[in-house]
């Protein structure tokens, strides 16, 4: 089985250090490529193509959000996560609306952070329910939400249901457990739902609820 690649954007080096140690003591794992500003960053992740990047806000020479933003313009954009010292900063905010697949506390638990680069791999994201009440806060914007694009009105009636569920940050466990179907049966629903609205993860679902209104 081919490892999963990663690339650390972070402007200290004794956590880049901690992070790689233990990312590489996975067998699926590996760090392939690490910057200390977003500018290096940039350039590190074109070179070595890895399939996530763990991306740090705050750095000198280039922030991480403006390392996000160039690197999800690539025509073969890797999974892009934040990593804040806070639940949920404006910066990270910002971050999720240019497209990164999710966010991480660098305080997360070792087991959360590795389990994190898989599901973001995998082609979910990384957000927690608790944090989607903080998404929105920091994505509110002032003015009345348009109405529903049409891209929402190709979902079915069941889809909506699953869809407002997904958009409140709940899992496919929670939402199959809540609905008594099959993770399984979720987890169509979603890939659907994703497809039809043309919106690459989860966080972007969230994102795509508040900006029209179906939040």
């Amino acid at each position: 089985m081919t490892p999963i690649r990663v690339a650390l954007v972070d402007d200290h080096a004794l956590f880049r250090a901690g992070i790689r140690m233990l990312v590489d003591s996975q067998p699926d794992l590996e760090v392939v490529a690490e910057a200390s500003d977003g500018r290096e960053g940039v350039a590190a992740v074109r070179r070595t193509r890895p399939d996530v990047v763990l991306m740090d806000v705050r750095m000198p020479v280039q922030d991480g959000l403006a390392a996000t933003a160039e690197l999800l313009a690539d025509a073969e954009p890797p999974r892009i996560v934040v990593l804040t010292t806070f639940d949920l900063d404006e910066a990270a905010a910002r971050a999720i609306r240019h497209g990164a697949s999710g966010f991480l506390l660098k305080d997360a638990e070792p087991e959360f952070l590795l389990q994190a680069i898989r599901t973001v791999h995998a082609g979910s994201a990384v957000i927690a329910a608790a944090a989607t009440r903080a998404l929105f806060a920091h994505l509110d914007t002032a003015g009345p939400a348009p109405a529903p694009p049409a891209s929402y009105g190709r979902l079915t009636e069941r889809e909506r249901e699953i869809f407002a569920l997904a958009s409140r940050g709940l899992t496919n466990a929670e939402i199959a457990a809540g609905e008594y179907l099959s993770e399984a049966t979720v987890k169509t629903h979603i890939s659907r739902i994703l497809a039809k609205l043309e919106v690459r993860d989860r966080v972007q679902l969230v994102v795509y609820a508040f900006d029209h209104g179906l939040a």
